[in-house]
């Protein structure tokens, strides 16, 4: 991914999850996918789908057990 495609996409989920919380950044030694944080706490990846000519991005995101609140 470019800069501009981490821009778009880090746009992107601030508006749709209302936070200015969240950064997308590059990963190292790879170009087909990007790391989304939280402040400084990583919270998930996102790979480029670039099937058919058309570009989509897939947002794969763990919630970890202990990470719930108890109810």
């Amino acid at each position: 991914m470019n800069a501009d495609d981490l821009k778009k996409l880090q746009t992107y989920l601030r508006e749709t999850f209302e936070t200015d919380k969240l950064t997308v950044r590059p990963r190292p030694k790879k170009t087909d996918s990007a790391e989304v944080y939280k402040d400084d706490e990583y919270i998930a990846i996102i790979y480029v789908d670039d099937e058919d000519g058309e570009k989509d991005y897939i947002m794969n995101m763990s919630i970890l057990q202990i990470d719930l609140p108890e109810t």
